[in-house]
């Protein structure tokens, strides 16, 4: 019984955990470069609809998320203009993407609250894995495919950005973008291609909720989650694989809230995951300055060829 019940609560928190996952592993990407996209509600919300829509009118589940992952990377490309090219303020442009995206999304979705996706993502079970003692139900029997990505990505992008040119260039951007640029690279190039990125992976997570998790629109489908996301990014000190375990963490904090419903205040369980969010980024904060705690130099700050 106790094993059954270990094995529901890890599969259920990975569920929860692969749309944290995938955000913060875009926003650990774009941060690495040096830039802050607080965007990344918005653009979940975007995806989330886009993706709805799509798989909706086309009855193809692969092309919603075609589109969440288009919808990700314009919305992000429009961050990149404004925080990149034009130097605007990179949280002021994250934050009013956030508002507008939240505010279009529902307003694009109104008319399909409530309805239920005809032909919803279905399930995965990994052949010979799934049949390994304990571990097999726990991760490799009834999960999305989405899951798979974000837990394949993290070891990837852990490659690529510390193991291969092209990841060093990323990083030297964001520690030192006037190294990079006196080395002859692009730096507004690489930014706004980390960006890009980034938003691919934040609209592919609202993407997992209007196909996958919740398969249904409903306004504010994201839940704020985008925000828990971005602790996420710093929680895991801007590195990929740190990011898996806190993804997870917050995952089972989600799965334990139902769990434990009757036995606290439905409203403690509900704020738990944040709280336990700004406690985390709290205690981060007071290792004391932005170099202690690993993150990239010039995070935050625009870049204009000529400045020192």
């Amino acid at each position: 019984m106790e094993a059954e019940l270990l094995t529901t609560t890890v599969a259920r928190a990975l569920a929860f955990a692969t749309p944290l996952l995938l955000a913060a592993l875009g926003e650990i990407v774009a941060e690495r470069a040096g830039v802050v996209n607080l965007g990344v509600e918005g653009t979940m919300m975007l995806g989330a609809i886009a993706a709805f829509v799509t798989a909706m009118t086309s009855g193809s589940v692969l092309l919603g998320l075609v589109a969440a992952l288009v919808v990700g990377m314009l919305v992000a490309a429009l961050h990149g203009l404004l925080s990149v090219t034009l130097g605007a303020n990179q949280y002021v442009s994250g934050l009013a993407i956030t508002i507008g995206g939240v505010g279009l999304a529902n307003l694009l979705g109104r008319d399909w609250v409530g309805r239920p996706l005809a032909r919803p993502m279905e399930f995965v079970t990994v052949p010979y894995l799934a049949d390994v003692p304990l571990l097999g139900p726990m991760l490799f029997v009834d999960q999305y495919p989405l899951t798979y990505v974000a837990l394949l990505l993290a070891p990837l992008l852990w490659l690529f950005l510390f193991r291969t040119r092209p990841g060093l260039t990323l990083r030297t951007v964001g520690e030192s973008p006037v190294a990079a640029d006196t080395a002859g690279v692009s730096v507004r190039r690489v930014r706004f291609l980390a960006v890009t990125f980034g938003g691919a992976l934040s609209g592919l997570a609202g993407a997992y909720f209007s196909l996958a998790y919740r398969p249904a629109w409903g306004e504010n489908i994201t839940n704020g989650l985008g925000w828990i996301a971005l602790g996420l990014a710093i929680l895991a000190l801007w590195h990929p694989l740190r990011a898996v375990p806190a993804a997870l963490l917050f995952g089972a904090f989600f799965t334990l809230s139902f769990r434990l419903q009757g036995v606290l205040p439905p409203e403690l369980l509900t704020v738990l995951p944040y709280l336990v969010t700004v406690l985390a980024l709290t205690l981060i904060a007071l290792r004391g300055g932005r170099g202690a705690v690993g993150a990239p130099e010039a995070l935050g700050t625009p870049y204009r060829r000529g400045e020192r």
